[in-house]
């Protein structure tokens, strides 16, 4: 899904032998209108009245990380573990404690190797939502490899769940030139891997309405920037809990005040080590003194896409 009048790469390098300062203007306007924001998704007013509308996500990668990075070793390994032996049930007891419904984006390999969590989130009334097949880098991939991981990854969570998913977080975050085609065929309500604002917005495909939601993300409302730790690189968890806590803080303090929509996306293997799972608590005790709507993405796509019909 290459841009209109564009000689499309993945990397937004130079392009057929050019420097992009030297594209004509079909050729990077055509990059910039392939996947586009389009009318925005905010509704006039939340269910029941609420001030603002929270929807928690997480990403249960576990060990597909290492596992698609070739990464075979023991100890790589055991750092994905813990997320699912550890922080899932530190997560799923605080939701349940708060009566809380959240979005887990989860990997099909992650679903294979986990299968009673996945049943643990359907059971608890949580969404299961795709994350890929392995955590794939999809901007790697070719156009015919990323939609059969697409659609087997589906089918997998589909087995193990008991329903289909309806939305996407893309691996990381990346969307290639195919991804929204591929979604469209999947027939998705909604995408959260895009970050062109902070409230919900249609998709638009060189242009063209999509009927597709997408409920934006941004790396400032993640938990992995602030807390990765890898010795040999310079991955360090540089920002303490309670610095990241005054962050998100500060993010939902503003969506309240315009009314507007708090995301959050989180890793059991990061959010779920004892002293960043207490700033979790803590976010939540804050946002519990408000009148919020607490939301899966699934409802609030619903939602948002119900109440915000296209003009006549």
């Amino acid at each position: 899904m290459s841009g209109a009048g564009t000689e499309g790469t993945h990397d937004g390098g130079a392009v057929g032998g050019r420097e992009p300062w030297q594209w004509d203007e079909a050729t990077w306007r055509g990059h910039v209108d392939a996947v586009r924001a389009g009318r925005p998704l905010r509704p006039a007013r939340w269910p029941n009245g609420a001030r603002v509308a929270v929807a928690l996500s997480f990403d249960s990668d576990h060990e597909t990380i290492p596992l698609r990075n070739d990464e075979t070793q023991p100890g790589k390994l055991s750092q994905g573990e813990y997320g699912a032996r550890a922080g899932v049930p530190r997560i799923l007891k605080l939701l349940r404690d708060r009566s809380v419904p959240a979005t887990f984006f989860m990997p099909a390999v992650s679903g294979l190797l986990h299968p009673g969590e996945v049943r643990a989130y359907v059971d608890a009334g949580h969404e299961v939502a795709l994350h890929g097949w392995i955590h794939e880098r999809n901007m790697q991939l070719a156009a015919s490899d990323e939609r059969d991981l697409a659609f087997r990854a589906a089918d997998t969570l589909e087995a193990l769940s008991g329903r289909r998913p309806v939305g996407i977080r893309t691996p990381s975050w990346d969307f290639s030139d195919n991804t929204l085609a591929i979604s469209r065929e999947l027939g998705l309500l909604y995408d959260s891997s895009l970050m062109a604002d902070d409230e919900p917005y249609e998709i638009l495909d060189h242009g063209e309405p999509t009927g597709m939601v997408e409920i934006p993300v941004e790396w400032i409302r993640d938990d992995a920037p602030y807390f990765t730790m890898d010795r040999y690189t310079s991955s360090r968890p540089y920002t303490p809990p309670r610095g990241v806590l005054s962050l998100w803080r500060d993010e939902f303090d503003l969506a309240l005040e315009e009314g507007g929509l708090f995301q959050l996306t989180m890793h059991p293997h990061v959010i779920g080590h004892r002293s960043r799972f207490a700033v979790l608590r803590e976010l939540l005790d804050h946002i519990g003194a408000f009148d919020v709507w607490y939301a899966t993405h699934e409802e609030l796509a619903a939602y948002v896409k119900r109440e915000c019909p296209p003009p006549a």
